[in-house]
């Protein structure tokens, strides 16, 4: 079907306000950009639109963070009237185009031939809109706008779906999944940011091929993934890709969680898998990944030391933030996050269970780990922790009260001595340099040195050089 709408429909009314605000002349770099480079292809007698996910935001209301642009122009026909642009796509069809120091991709109709690998076609041929609309993902991806006018033309029906709020695949999902099984993270990706329902022919298709994910890479998984998490509506992305079979493939450690009773005296709400999801929906919308991904891990130990106190009567997991935060390098690695994602993201795990002994910190270890570079988000792990349990937070309040009361100096201020002062004192360079200067540290941080003078007349009396 080839629906161009008119002005007056419904879906004149769905184009973003800042679609309208083009016509007035007021509009963002980004449109008025993409907007120069179609009006260029459409001047040389193409046929030139906006086309995808810019589009459907636009739609929505939001506004898109890239423009692509679908043509009857050929690659080289491209090139001819943009020469500086990078045609490293060419084969594809693709060709990048760079205005006002932003990349903008001009792709050519075309029609896909066979994806032997499971993500990348074999061959293109190039054909008309109506085609290329038909080997797109999903319907409200399929769809295309005129860049001046703001008609919409539809070949998918993915203007019905996105007024209710479906998220359907393009002809027969099974063959769009075969194709792309990226697909099947982008449907969840797409229903997580959205709020969509994904179809049940789609879904249906999902959880029966869900298998398919293990062809593609680990870095585009990882991605889809992490941008699902970081969505603030993150609960139910989590409980999408583990209803669909997709959290099994890659990453099977999280599903016994489901399942994995607690002792419902601290957790009335119920098991691990269900205290994480309760978890991601207390989390601020804005929560960074390492916060993210350190809430999915926090208790993914506690299914393996899982015990039963029979004196006690209740379930015990003796060291899971221990074996979680092991569990959690393993798998991030597997993953292939940063080496700066996972040093954070283990550290909020491992020191998880750290908060309810606070309140008996000595001074100088309580400054300690308030000074660690991701005390900030372990402080919110531990609020959403308590928050979806027992909801006792005596130890946020504590800690707020701490976090006031030193805000005049440093935590961890300037050291009274260093390893030259040590020397100068007749000391060798050696492991006893670290035992010395983390005792004069501990002193300092108590207020019970405040000079150097102080601070070397402890080093005399408690320690001795050889």
């Amino acid at each position: 079907m080839h629906d161009i709408l008119p002005d007056h429909t419904l879906q004149e009314n769905k184009i973003s306000a800042e679609a309208k605000l083009w016509f007035g002349g007021a509009v963002s770099t980004l449109r008025e950009s993409a907007t120069r480079i179609a009006l260029r292809l459409s001047e040389a007698g193409h046929e030139a639109y906006f086309a995808g996910g810019c589009v459907r935001d636009s739609l929505m209301g939001r506004k898109p963070k890239d423009y692509d642009i679908a043509t009857s122009a050929r690659p080289e026909e491209v090139l001819a009237l943009f020469p500086n642009a990078d045609k490293i796509g060419a084969h594809f069809g693709v060709i990048l185009v760079k205005a006002d120091g932003t990349h903008f991709e001009i792709a050519t109709f075309r029609n896909d031939g066979a994806y032997e690998d499971g993500r990348h076609p074999e061959s293109v041929t190039f054909t008309t809109p109506e085609i290329d609309a038909q080997r797109r993902d999903f319907t409200i991806n399929g769809l295309f706008e005129n860049p001046v006018t703001g008609e919409i033309i539809d070949y998918v029906n993915g203007s019905a779906d996105l007024e209710a709020g479906i998220i359907r695949a393009i002809g027969n999902p099974v063959e769009r999944f075969d194709e792309d099984a990226l697909r099947l993270m982008r449907a969840v990706r797409f229903a997580t940011s959205t709020g969509f329902e994904i179809d049940p022919a789609t879904w249906e298709s999902i959880q029966s091929q869900a298998h398919l994910l293990k062809q593609i890479s680990t870095e585009r998984i990882r991605e889809e993934f992490s941008r699902t998490l970081t969505n603030p509506q993150r609960r139910r992305g989590l409980e999408l890709l583990v209803d669909s079979g997709l959290m099994e493939q890659f990453l099977p450690e999280f599903l016994p969680t489901r399942g994995c009773e607690q002792p419902p005296q601290f957790h009335p709400e119920g098991d691990v898998y269900v205290h994480t999801c309760i978890m991601f929906e207390l989390l601020p919308p804005d929560a960074s990944l390492e916060l993210c991904l350190g809430v999915l891990f926090h208790d993914i130990g506690k299914p393996p030391t899982a015990t039963y106190d029979e004196e006690a009567d209740r379930i015990r997991f003796n060291g899971h933030d221990r074996v979680g935060a092991e569990m959690a390098e393993e798998i991030l690695r597997r993953l292939r996050y940063s080496n700066a994602t996972i040093e954070a993201v283990v550290a909020l795990v491992y020191h998880h269970m750290q908060f309810m002994h606070v309140q008996q910190m000595r001074i100088a270890k309580l400054k300690r780990f308030m000074a660690r570079p991701t005390f900030l988000d372990e402080i919110e792990l531990h609020r959403v922790d308590c928050s979806s349990s027992h909801g006792m937070l005596d130890n946020i309040e504590f800690l707020d009260a701490k976090t006031a009361e030193f805000a005049a100096e440093p935590l961890i201020p300037s050291p009274l001595i260093t390893g030259r002062h040590l020397i100068s004192l007749g000391f060798s360079p050696g492991p006893k340099f670290s035992e010395i200067l983390e005792y004069i540290q501990t002193e300092q941080l108590e207020g019970r040195l405040t000079s150097k003078d102080e601070a070397l007349a402890a080093v005399h009396e408690k320690f001795s050089s050889d």
